[in-house]
């Protein structure tokens, strides 16, 4: 019998269904593995604003990884939002004795410009869960509030950045370039065997609401499926431009609407 493998996404809610849960869950699907799931906020959220966040418990987050791992075979761990200091110390305190890839996607502020990353909790982050990670996967503002400094703007910033954030405990950094300028994003996989360039046109749409997650929630499907984890970034990367690419075909919203996890699959994609 074909056994799927199981991956598990920790993160928030997300109401408007493009991002968090709603899209790690979407891209688990879209590229061949089973999703369960942690919840840690609920958001009240569409494509153009954030209006509410409510953070789950430290004991509800608990019992729900609690749930999980006891019962299924989880592969791989995606962690998305997590919002304070709390919620990172009972993630981290479920995942130190498990021996399983983690994909950390350090979630802070939403597409809308919505903060949802307490600023008190980037000590956590940086203390508890980066020395976790098989893989952190920042945007360029994210890497600099990790590391307290200004945003990359050159490839070679980038790289030095990346370097600097894997020697604080992730096995290997993904920066990623989207908010930088230029008619070509760049992403740079810095790992211990090298450093990986992956390159894609900048595509002239404002529909990239969970870009972020769905990257990342694709790199975790590759490692639940037992891929080398530079193989898992490159598909997951030449998804995410699929999605990217298929977004204005889906019209959701009226703000920054979600990419097309689904673009391979319907028939309309």
């Amino acid at each position: 019998m074909h056994v799927v493998p199981i991956a598990l996404t920790i993160a928030g809610s997300d109401s408007g269904g493009g991002a968090g849960i709603q899209a790690d869950l979407k891209t688990f699907s879209a590229l061949g593995v089973y999703g369960a799931s942690v919840i840690t906020a609920l958001t009240a959220q569409n494509t153009q604003a954030v209006s509410m966040v409510e953070a789950a418990s430290p004991a509800m987050i608990a019992a729900q990884m609690a749930a999980v791992f006891d019962d299924l075979d989880v592969r791989a761990v995606k962690l998305g939002m997590l919002g304070d200091a709390k919620a990172i110390a009972t993630v981290a305190r479920g995942l130190t004795e498990r021996t399983l890839p983690v994909v950390l996607d350090p979630v802070m502020v939403a597409k809308s410009g919505d903060r949802l990353l307490e600023p008190a909790a980037l000590d956590a982050l940086r203390s508890q869960l980066l020395p976790l990670s098989t893989l952190l996967t920042p945007n360029l503002p994210e890497a600099a509030d990790l590391l307290g400094c200004a945003s990359a703007t050159t490839e070679s910033e980038m790289a030095r950045q990346g370097h600097a954030l894997r020697a604080m405990g992730p096995q290997a950094v993904l920066m990623k370039g989207g908010h930088a300028a230029g008619a070509k994003c760049v992403d740079l996989l810095i790992a211990a065997e090298g450093v990986t360039r992956l390159t894609a046109p900048r595509l002239a749409t404002r529909n990239t609401h969970g870009t972020g997650c769905t990257l990342s929630a694709g790199i975790a499907v590759g490692l639940a499926q037992g891929m080398k984890l530079k193989d898992a970034v490159t598909r997951a990367h030449d998804y995410l431009q699929g999605a990217i690419a298929a977004a204005d075909g889906l019209g959701v919203g009226s703000g920054h609407g979600p990419v097309h996890h689904f673009h391979k699959v319907w028939c309309d994609g």
